[in-house]
């Protein structure tokens, strides 16, 4: 049986101030009508329906999960006592499913990325499950990259090692790459035989568990001492005491980096990361002048390829400005260069650094 993981447990530092500590980006609706988890989970419900997702997000938002996907068995909503990175979300998460069901197949996906042609990523999804439903082979989704982006890991794969399966290329990686520089990544597009790591991973769980045996044996040993105890009263203990005692590190760096057997299916279905404010302003519709409006009242004078989101009913205009983001909740404001929005992260450092700003975080 296939099912799915949703990883929600990051914190969102970039979306501030609409991205608190009490609801981070990944519950936020930030795309139409639905959140971003509730869109992650609707885009696959042709292969997976809710009832065979898990959600592995911060204990404090185990709630939020409840109410935003309330299909999901409560027994696959677990809640990380502290953040440890991705590869202990996969080892506690392939234990469940495998005690659940021994022939379970994974698909590892982030709950926050944006998918603008969920009818094609189904279709890449299902080569990727039809290649690893058929033994110990790892399987991650490549991006075809359309420019030379630095702010992406990639994945080096080897075209002439391919086969077919579910109709699509699923091809031998050679490597991972880490984000690189402008004429490294220059080089990458050029080459044609690298794709942007969009972080979507596709496995047997009892396949990614003798990964973790042969190359973080330290949390395999973890993950079954918890094991007895888990589907027991006990579940939430053993859950907790493994991620106390169990390393911070990535699923990447930890594991895929160093696996014999990846494969890589390429994909182009409109992917984006949701990195920063810029890509929910390239992402928005605009009006003639290049503005997105996310509010009711705003008016531009003179004022081009900006953004604007408030849920107040002010009036906000804007003069003669360019390539600016105005973010504006109940008890903060957001003005930046949408090209320099990566670094909304250095406020929320400084927030978190001061007794007295805390509370706007």
């Amino acid at each position: 049986m296939v099912y799915a993981v949703i990883m929600a447990g990051g914190s969102g530092t970039r979306f501030w101030p609409q991205s608190t500590k009490a609801l981070p980006k990944q519950f936020l609706n930030l795309f139409g009508k639905n959140t971003m988890i509730q869109n992650t989970a609707d885009r696959i419900k042709e292969v997976i329906p809710q009832e065979r997702i898990m959600v592995v997000t911060n204990a404090d938002y185990a709630d939020i999960v409840k109410e935003q996907l309330p299909k999901v068995p409560e027994e696959n909503i677990v809640g990380e006592p502290v953040a440890k990175n991705t590869a202990p979300c996969v080892a506690i998460a392939a234990e469940l499913l495998y005690k659940k069901d021994p022939d379970a197949v994974m698909v590892v996906l982030p709950a926050d990325h944006h998918i603008t042609n969920p009818d094609e990523f189904l279709k890449v999804l299902k080569s990727a499950v039809a290649k690893a439903e058929q033994g110990d082979d790892l399987v991650t989704i490549g991006i075809e990259p359309n420019r030379a982006e630095t702010g992406f890991g990639y994945i080096h794969a080897d075209k002439q090692d391919s086969e077919e399966h579910a109709g699509r290329a699923v091809e031998k990686v050679q490597a991972f790459k880490e984000k690189p520089d402008a004429i490294t990544a220059q080089q990458f597009l050029d080459s044609g035989d690298y794709y942007w790591n969009s972080g979507m991973f596709i496995w047997r769980a009892d396949s990614i568990l003798k990964e973790f045996k042969r190359q973080l044996p330290d949390m395999y040993e973890q993950v079954k001492l918890a094991s007895p105890e888990l589907y027991t009263d006990m579940h939430k203990v053993s859950i907790n005491d493994f991620y106390y005692e169990c390393e911070s590190i990535s699923i990447d760096y930890g594991v895929m980096e160093g696996a014999k057997q990846v494969f890589v299916v390429p994909g182009d279905f409109g992917w984006n990361d949701v990195g920063s404010w810029t890509a929910v302003y390239e992402l928005a519709e605009k009006n003639k002048d290049g503005n997105a409006v996310q509010t009711l009242n705003a008016t531009f004078a003179g004022s081009t390829n900006n953004l604007v989101v408030s849920k107040t009913e002010k009036m906000i205009s804007f003069v003669g400005l360019e390539n600016v983001a105005f973010v504006e909740t109940d008890d903060a404001i957001l003005v930046c260069d949408l090209t320099q929005a990566q670094g909304v992260k250095e406020i929320v450092e400084q927030l978190k650094g001061s007794d007295d700003l805390k509370k706007f975080l």
